[in-house]
């Protein structure tokens, strides 16, 4: 039996982030209890985050800057996963974000790809 429960509060969903973290070195496969209890414990926890976090409308640049700077990232990190200067360009909106960043970006900070695809303005010709 799952000892899986309504998260009602942010103890609970502190809770359910411990739980399904535990999972993610090795992740269950679907149909086993295990990989049942992990589905179930991630669509808690989008509920409870959709529900009670709000997220930005911006572009993705705006988005990039509210992780950083709301979900304990860093633009240091950014440029682990994209390379350094890539990531400073990005951020001063001189290059564009590539396929490719937006999926490693998306994967690794747990960023919807539709909040990275969005288009947006350079603060001047890039080429």
């Amino acid at each position: 039996m799952m000892d899986v429960k309504p998260l009602h509060n942010e103890q609970d969903y502190d809770w359910a982030i411990r739980e399904v973290t535990r999972y993610f070195e090795a992740e269950p496969t679907p149909g086993t209890p295990d990989g049942d209890r992990f589905e179930v414990l991630s669509s808690l926890i989008k509920e409870y985050e959709d529900g009670h976090f709000s997220t930005p409308h911006g572009d993705p640049v705006d988005v990039l800057h509210f992780a950083i700077e709301s979900m304990g990232k860093s633009q240091a990190e950014l440029g682990n996963l994209i390379g350094r200067n890539r990531a400073s360009e990005i951020l001063n909106r001189i290059r564009p974000l590539t396929l490719d960043m937006i999926r490693t970006i998306s994967k690794e900070w747990n960023i919807p790809i539709d909040a990275l695809t969005a288009q947006y303005e350079l603060a001047r010709a890039y080429g």
